[in-house]
């Protein structure tokens, strides 16, 4: 009997090992748990087997030659065995220990108390704050947001080679009634063609060899998400904006507008609304949207037609994300690549507009790419992305501009 017990304190043991080497590889809060509560039942199953083991030396004498070992066992020395002492005793955790980061997670977004074992019975201090969160949590870099990828999922991608002529239509085919056994008049289908070039776009951000062998983790995770956000931002602007395609893509606003389509105006009001809509074709009423700053919305937003109901809503849809209109139509806010209305506004300036950015085309030569080396003289690590891009609006009639007016 003796020695089945001991054999099978000593499985317990080696499932115990195990288990412990599984807990702190998995990053499974549920399993984490069924992990302790099955160490719980093994800790009290050693107990056991230590108890039976002392009752039955203390009754047949027992002096075998593994006696010494199993008085190691009894006193603990097995590497992972706990002791019946120490099963109560609260077990002392690192702040960057993954139960405890867990357990902090649960408690700070579900209020689920972090257990007693977890914690101390002490009083908190204001000094200790700085360790009483992970430190997983205290690694990061409070940075000024933007406002980016807006404008890139609304328009058209593609990917043609350069220098390729891609055909375009500029008369439509007109039918006509004729009588029995008469003909129509032959109609010429005219074209125009439209020709991307390509623009490097680089992005290029260098940093010390110490400073990433000793900053924190989170700087590190942050660096090249910031050069592609770079990216995206710079993209974005230039679609919006008056560039010429001189040097860049050629922006929306560089277009000038179908006659009737480009208005003006000194204040805001719902007549400049009702006008914009009443400028933008039928034909392209689907798709279009309305461009303008948040500050430039909000001007319309107090506005009320003559019954008194607002000119602009604001619904929310199931995730709570707010859909803002304009007479029905669409607002897509772009306030980092546009002025806003302002009474001090420059003569001229675009503050709103209507267009479908379907009809504008971003052509990627090379998509975005991440690069990193390291400098042969200064050590300093590069990091870059580069894209090879071209843009132009394909067909500008649904372009409804609105400046200010002198």
């Amino acid at each position: 009997m003796y020695k089945k017990l001991k054999k099978m304190l000593e499985q317990r043991t080696a499932k115990k090992v195990e288990l412990e080497k599984r807990s702190k590889e998995t990053d499974n809060i549920e399993e984490l748990r069924g992990i302790n509560t099955t160490l719980e039942e093994l800790n009290a199953e050693i107990a056991e087997i230590r108890s039976a083991l002392d009752e039955i030396e203390k009754e047949q004498g027992n002096k075998e030659p593994e006696q010494s070992e199993r008085t190691a066992v009894v006193n603990g020395d097995i590497p992972g065995v706990v002791s019946a002492s120490m099963k109560n005793e609260k077990r002392s955790l690192a702040s960057d220990d993954m139960e405890y980061r867990k357990a902090f997670q649960q408690f700070v977004t579900r209020g689920v108390a972090i257990p007693a074992e977890l914690r101390q019975d002490e009083s908190t201090l204001t000094t200790d704050i700085g360790s009483a969160i992970p430190t997983h949590v205290v690694d990061r870099i409070v940075e000024k947001l933007e406002s980016t990828g807006m404008i890139l999922p609304l328009i058209t991608k593609t990917a043609f080679a350069t220098g390729v002529a891609i055909p375009t239509s500029s008369v439509k085919p007109v039918a006509t009634w004729v009588l029995e056994g008469g003909s129509s008049d032959r109609q010429k289908k005219t074209t125009g063609t439209i020709t991307f070039s390509k623009f490097k776009l680089r992005c290029e951000i260098s940093m010390s060899v110490e400073a990433s062998t000793m900053s924190i983790a989170a700087f590190e995770a942050a660096f090249e998400r910031q050069v592609v956000e770079a990216m995206v931002k710079t993209l974005e602007g230039t679609i919006v904006s008056t560039a010429n395609g001189a040097t860049s893509p050629k922006g929306i606003l560089a277009e000038t507008p179908a006659a009737g389509q480009a208005l003006q105006a000194s204040t805001l009001s719902y007549k400049l609304l009702v006008d914009a809509e009443a400028a933008l074709p039928q034909a392209y009423e689907a798709g279009a949207v309305w461009c303008m700053t948040k500050k430039t919305f909000m001007g319309f937003i107090g506005m009320e037609d003559a019954e008194g109901q607002p000119i602009a809503r604001v619904n929310y849809g199931l995730g709570g994300v707010p859909e803002r209109t304009l007479l029905g139509r669409p607002v897509q806010l772009c306030g980092d690549y546009m002025d806003s209305f302002a009474t001090t506004l420059e003569a001229g300036k675009i503050f709103a507009f209507i267009f479908k950015f379907a009809d504008y085309t971003l052509n990627t030569v090379y998509d975005l790419g991440v690069q990193r080396k390291q400098d042969w003289d200064t050590e300093d690590m590069l990091t870059k992305a580069v894209m090879g891009v071209d843009g132009k609006v394909v067909d500008k009639n649904s372009l409804v501009t609105i400046a200010k007016k002198a």
